[in-house]
């Protein structure tokens, strides 16, 4: 459990100010992660479409358009 979330978030920034994006980078650890979900059975899902009906009420919920 994160005890000082200000020194984190403090950390966060200054890492993502020193370090400027790479594309190829994070494509590889995108890449990695993937195959470590392959790996472990993750991906690719059996049914995709299982969960859905969740997924479809919270996207209901969040996208609530009010009147202007």
């Amino acid at each position: 459990m994160i005890q000082n979330s200000d020194l984190l978030l403090e950390f966060e920034k200054r890492r993502l100010e020193s370090a400027p994006f790479d594309y190829f980078t994070n494509l590889r650890i995108f890449e990695a992660l993937y195959q470590e979900a392959r790996r472990f059975h993750i991906l690719p899902l059996r049914d995709p479409l299982e969960g859905i009906d969740v997924d479809i009420r919270i996207a209901k919920c969040v996208n609530v358009r009010r009147p202007a």
